[in-house]
């Protein structure tokens, strides 16, 4: 791989690295973003409220059902990270090909697992009946994209560890571009409706996994790919999983908490359903650009941790909570603010724009907290503890949004009381995180 995209996360002015590799991957992100903001989108616009609330029904059982590979993604940034830190080339180059590997297998794996359960989950969650016919066939269809959709997750994971953040960013471009054109083709000209956009979605990331897959071939030294060793190594899957998984379990629960909150939304009827979700997307670019940082305090902090330059380790953290603080705290108002005009875009419904602002006043308002809560998990990852964080964010934000839905959601029957609970459980999880960090360090740094 050309030095030109790397960078050398263990040495130099460390607040601008941080910005350097932060951006492309905020990029990255919000690009992804504009995939599901399209899909919502053209429905909403051309096809009306019905397909809108198909499309956006689904967003939280799909993250549900792929959280535990993406999870798994993850292990493999820390440990390549770890190896690429301590230049261990040959330990590195074999979790490049069994975290390939994982990714093939894990998509192919998911194509069936998506087919099977989409409608009796669907049917589970209380979606509501004029639209869930038309959730079940968009998730059907999304699902046959999914290798594509996890070789270029783990492919792009594995060229952002070495400060690669710029060729991602590019490959999702071109196929955002794809993905956009063949939306409007086939909802505008052929009237495809919901089929369309999951058709040019699955489209899209098969585009972007092939070109992932094209520049880890042609790469040189640690991340070169080749067919002949594209093979899994026990050792390294054993110890991808380790740190993974947590990760994967804890994003998996996670999105059990916010089924169960897409089902209270979905009590209250389609024309929520869709405020929810157009609101839902607008704070997604939020949550993205503040996930970039927690990107970032994970893979320099695994780095630095295999080069043993423990006192940087701190100050990537701190480096990282300011710069995350102040991102989530412009976007989130502004989101707010600008509430009225940008929900307008996704439906010009006056209940529809009513009912998402009920959101965007109480979620996109403090999500910075979510972002602080995110960072401190990046950090204790990247330094090797996996479980610890799943266990804390788990108690402190899962199960006090489960124990909230089932005990004062059912008193107070309102959005209001729904939507508040995102804050709370945030506020409660960061600051059990941070006690956390400040614990362990002391027997990671030796």
């Amino acid at each position: 791989m050309s030095k030109s995209y790397e960078i050398d996360m263990c040495h130099g002015p460390l607040l601008k690295q941080i910005i350097v590799f932060s951006v492309p991957l905020m990029l990255s992100g919000i690009l992804q973003l504009l995939f599901n903001a399209a899909d919502i989108i053209v429905v909403g616009r051309f096809t009306g409220s019905e397909a809108l609330a198909a499309v956006g029904s689904t967003s939280s059982l799909i993250n549900l059902l792929v959280n535990l590979f993406i999870g798994i993604s993850v292990g493999a940034n820390v440990l390549f990270g770890r190896f690429c830190g301590a230049h261990d080339e040959e330990n590195a180059s074999e979790t490049v090909h069994t975290a390939i590997c994982t990714a093939i297998y894990g998509g192919i794996f998911m194509i069936f697992v998506g087919n099977i359960l989409a409608g009796p989950l669907l049917q589970l969650m209380g979606t509501p009946a004029d639209v869930i016919d038309l959730s079940t066939l968009y998730m059907r269809i999304y699902f046959i994209g999914m290798p594509g959709f996890m070789i270029y997750n783990f492919g792009a994971a594995l060229l952002r560890t070495v400060g690669d953040t710029k060729r991602p960013l590019y490959y999702l471009t071109f196929a955002g571009i794809i993905n956009v054109i063949f939306n409007l083709i086939f909802v505008i000209v052929f009237h495809l409706g919901v089929a369309g956009v999951a058709i040019s979605t699955m489209m899209s990331e098969c585009i972007s996994a092939i070109l992932v897959l094209r520049c880890l071939i042609h790469a040189e030294g640690v991340l070169k790919l080749s067919k002949d060793q594209l093979h899994f190594h026990k050792d390294k899957l054993i110890k991808m999983l380790k740190i993974g998984l947590p990760a994967g379990l804890q994003g998996m629960v996670f999105n059990i908490s916010n089924v169960l909150i897409q089902s209270s939304v979905n009590s209250f009827g389609s024309i929520i359903v869709a405020g929810n979700t157009s609101a839902g997307n607008i704070e997604g670019f939020v949550y993205t650009a503040m996930n970039s940082i927690y990107q970032t305090s994970l893979s320099f902090t695994s780095q630095n941790m295999g080069a043993r330059n423990y006192q940087r380790v701190n100050q990537i953290l701190v480096r990282c909570l300011a710069v995350v603080t102040i991102i989530g705290f412009v976007l989130g108002f502004g989101a707010y603010l600008l509430g009225d005009v940008l929900l307008a875009i996704y439906s010009t419904d006056p209940q529809v724009i009513t009912s998402g602002m009920v959101r965007l006043s109480l979620v996109s308002t403090t999500y910075f907290l979510c972002g602080i809560m995110d960072v401190i998990v990046g950090s204790l990852r990247g330094m090797g503890y996996s479980i610890m964080p799943m266990l804390v964010s788990l108690t402190g934000a899962c199960l006090f949004r489960i124990i909230w839905i089932f005990t004062i959601f059912q008193i107070h029957h309102t959005l209001f009381i729904l939507y508040i609970s995102y804050p709370i459980s945030w506020l409660l999880t960061l600051s059990v995180h941070l006690i956390c960090y400040l614990k362990v360090r002391k027997y990671a740094f030796v």
